[in-house]
């Protein structure tokens, strides 16, 4: 009896060890993001690391995927096993909402319409501005050549298309024949349209084609002051009218409840509303939404008009069947002759 007791006791304290062992085992979310925001997570994950270690007592790891948000999107309903996307632009994870791998209502998880951060587009010229670049008008002259992504493919293209459209609107009055025209000479003046951002921003930076780079704000900063792009070899132009670039969040709900991560996830983004990373998202060129770290940057941000596409265009649902779908007005803008 004795004998078996202790085969019992043996046997609890091993399955509590294995039970143990398994609360401890290092758990691991994967974040899908943007092209260009390698350097942005490499700085915010250790933080996020050591913030639930300390909060939780677990460890765990962060791994990440980068390109473009629309090939992004298409991987994870592909199969890649993605726990949080943290995206350029809202189609992208509409489209995952659509196949049931995110909730419907993500935009409503976290605040700012789960957008803890965003940007605009601004142009990034070379030293001197040879090309006196200052506006969108500057982007539509027969001497000006252009490089940004594919906006089929990258959500920092869109926005650079949506805000020459968005300008143009308002500059002609709603005319959308006029608008269309702006467009189109804009489009054709693109020199090389890369899959992603950091594709554009190697062809303008690295290989010395076209005159601007249309990429987000931020970007166009972080290059400016890049070594590994010759830092002080080029200028950032902000317009001062352009487009708002919302930069969604979302748990991708179909993969964190098969993993059993959901509670992480989650933490994940909640910290990037946090003021310590606010404030680090500021270092980035990114603006912020903590009261505290948008008055401590005012400086570092000009005062522009920022106009929000569905203000103008509808939802999103509209304006990517609208422009982005096939056979949609890119399409029939870039098929025109110059």
């Amino acid at each position: 009896m004795l004998k078996k007791a202790l085969v019992v006791a043996l046997a609890s304290a091993a399955l509590l060890g294995v039970n143990a062992h398994a609360q401890d085992k290092e758990k691991v979310l994967l974040n899908t993001s943007y092209d260009v925001a390698r350097e942005l997570f490499d700085a915010i994950n250790p933080k996020f690391v050591a913030h639930w270690k300390a909060e939780s007592g677990q460890n765990i790891k962060i791994e990440q995927s980068h390109a473009g948000t629309s090939r992004q999107a298409q991987a994870i309903i592909q199969g890649l096993k993605a726990d949080v996307v943290t995206f350029n632009q809202v189609p992208d994870i509409d489209v995952l909402a659509q196949r049931g791998l995110v909730n419907k209502d993500w935009q409503k998880a976290f605040a700012n319409n789960a957008s803890p951060y965003y940007s605009t587009i601004a142009f990034l010229v070379r030293k001197g501005n040879p090309k006196g670049i200052k506006t969108w008008d500057d982007l539509v002259r027969n001497d000006v050549k252009l490089v940004f992504p594919n906006p089929k493919t990258s959500g920092n293209a869109r926005y650079s298309y949506l805000g020459a459209w968005l300008y143009a609107n308002e500059k002609f009055k709603g005319d959308e024949a006029q608008v269309k025209q702006f467009v189109g000479k804009l489009l054709h003046n693109v020199e090389n349209f890369p899959t992603g951002g950091r594709g554009a921003t190697v062809a303008f930076a690295q290989n010395g084609q076209g005159d601007a780079l249309l990429t987000f704000e931020s970007e166009v900063k972080n290059i400016a002051a890049s070594d590994e792009f010759k830092s002080g070899a080029f200028e950032v132009i902000v317009p001062p009218v352009s487009v708002l670039a919302e930069f969604p969040v979302a748990v991708v709900d179909k993969v964190v409840d098969e993993k059993g991560t959901r509670k992480e996830a989650t933490a994940f983004l909640q910290y990037q509303y946090s003021k310590e990373i606010q404030t680090l998202l500021a270092t980035f060129n990114l603006r912020v939404h903590n009261p505290e770290v948008v008055k401590a940057t005012a400086a570092q941000f000009p005062a522009i008009k920022l106009i929000n596409p569905t203000d103008v265009l509808g939802n999103w649902e509209n304006i990517t069947k609208t422009h982005f779908a096939n056979n949609g007005v890119l399409d029939q803008l870039l098929a025109q002759k110059p």
